[in-house]
């Protein structure tokens, strides 16, 4: 008689716990790493994270789970009590917890083969924020600014767009950040109806209207100054289309798009690059301040008699963005040439989004076909070069089959969130991996959820996801009073005034 390929094994009830759970005494060995929902199978994570919750993402009657640090363990559902997690998890830094998951089919309970989840000694901050929104084409105006806690499940919202909402007459907001994560230094935009910049300093709020003759529009994009009183903006003509066979669906694009500099005390901007001849878009700083990168595609009108915005739009697979640098003397305030970085329409390619780790070493940023927007380009990913070397690679260890867009490093540089569409290709959401000094990543793993299916059913995309040192303490309503006031208007100035 052939010996049975699986074999049943008789143990010890090990633990009781997580109201009642209870591993089996008897039951088959698989020998397969169990199909989970949220996919934690091997992933990095902080000694400080929220405890991470799954659900077996296959055809059961019953799981239980144990998670387990040599002879402490917790059995419960997949759904650790956040007490019980926290202790495995400092005991486990800087080595693993062991995920042992049993499922039951009728009468017959499985075991799979264990699994780690791998505790970094390295902390997360705390807090991240983002942009809940609904697909564009369905609506934009129920749209929330939140921020949650990552060592628990609390969210809550810093604004409400419908707190200004009128009807066909509405708003729009966008555009949260955070000067060196500081959440009593942040800004974001509305647009539309009671539209403006808000900025939020120690305290202090005000409403900016920063719209001028000499300058596109007002800010977007913003990027603060590591020290001083100083937002970087794009400003640009955005417009965006429907795609009636393309998998992308929807194309957003700029007909003309320039870079400004806004001083937050003299309330003064001044272009810092306006050639008309290139679309300049998305600035970041280098942690020490004293270099400015952005991205800029070349693009020559053709046919100067027809709208600019119907020859961009039959031509918008040719926009390429490279990656430029302009150097800053903060003293001054003055910035020199621009120099290329990353010369991405040489390989046919397109890059957004530059960001620089804090220790300033490595630029992290998404690559697409064409254009800029890449949080609706499937096949977007993310790739990171080493500013020391030169070195450009695909950041391979956190790409995936579809979107990969949107990303920010956490402020010791050793975490990195980005959103991706890798779940159902339709809904972005957070993912965060770990980033050690030599510029390798783990495997990332979706923001923890209390109910593991949270986002499978949650209709919301999740855009642009900032870490933060703590939450925003401002009541939603005040910033809507703020928006329904007066704004202060920018006054243009050539160049920017010197440091006081």
């Amino acid at each position: 008689m052939k010996k049975q390929l699986f074999l049943f094994i008789t143990c010890a009830l090990l633990l009781v716990a997580c109201g009642g759970s209870k591993l089996p005494t008897e039951y088959k060995e698989t020998g397969k790493l169990p199909t989970i929902y949220p996919d934690y199978v091997d992933v990095t994570v902080p000694v400080n994270i929220a405890p991470l919750a799954f659900e077996f993402d296959g055809a059961s009657d019953e799981m239980v789970a144990r998670y387990a640090v040599g002879d402490d363990a917790i059995v419960c559902n997949g759904q650790p009590d956040i007490d019980d997690w926290r202790r495995l998890a400092e005991k486990a830094k800087g080595s693993n917890i062991s995920v042992d998951v049993y499922t039951r089919n009728g009468s017959q309970w499985n075991h799979f083969k264990p699994f780690n989840i791998h505790v970094s000694p390295d902390s997360i901050d705390p807090y991240i924020s983002y942009r809940l929104i609904a697909p564009s084409f369905v609506s934009y105006e129920s749209l929330t600014i939140n921020q949650r806690c990552l060592e628990n499940y609390d969210e809550s919202v810093i604004y409400d767009n419908m707190l200004c909402g009128f009807e066909s007459d509405g708003q729009c907001i966008n555009c949260h950040h955070y000067q060196q994560y500081d959440p009593q230094r942040m800004q974001f935009h509305a647009r539309q109806r009671n539209g403006g910049t808000v900025i939020v300093y120690d305290g202090q709020i005000k409403k900016v209207n920063m719209k001028n003759d000499s300058i596109l529009s007002a800010g977007v994009y913003p990027a603060w100054h590591p020290t001083l009183n100083l937002i970087v903006y794009a400003t640009d003509k955005t417009h965006q289309d429907f795609h009636t066979v393309d998998s992308n669906k929807v194309e957003v694009f700029d007909e003309e798009s320039d870079i400004i500099a806004y001083d937050v005390e003299r309330d003064e901007v001044t272009n810092l690059e306006n050639d008309l001849k290139e679309f300049e878009v998305f600035p970041a700083w280098s942690p020490d301040g004293k270099t400015l990168y952005y991205c800029s595609a070349h693009f020559e009108r053709q046919d100067t008699a027809k709208k600019k915005t119907s020859e961009v739009i039959r031509r918008f697979k040719e926009l390429k963005y490279n990656i430029y640098r302009k150097s800053f003397d903060p003293d001054s305030r003055q910035f020199g040439p621009r120099e290329l970085v990353f010369d991405a329409a040489a390989i046919d390619k397109s890059v957004t989004f530059p960001r620089i780790s804090p220790d300033g070493r490595f630029l992290l940023f998404t690559i697409g076909e064409f254009g800029y927007f890449h949080i609706w380009h499937h096949d977007a990913d993310l790739w990171l070069m080493d500013l020391q070397t030169g070195d450009v690679r695909p950041l391979a260890e956190c790409n995936s089959n579809d979107t990969e867009s949107y990303h920010s490093w956490s402020s010791n540089g050793r975490w990195l969130i980005f959103s991706s569409r890798r779940d159902d290709g339709s809904f972005t959401r957070p993912f965060i991996a770990h980033f050690d000094k030599d510029g390798k990543a783990t495997k990332p793993f979706e923001l923890p959820t209390e109910d593991p299916d949270y986002h499978r059913q949650f209709m919301r995309s999740y855009n642009i996801p900032e870490f933060m040192r703590g939450p925003v303490t401002i009541k939603p309503q005040t910033f809507a009073d703020v928006l329904k006031g007066e704004g202060v208007s920018v006054k243009y100035v050539p160049k920017l005034n010197p440091k006081k």
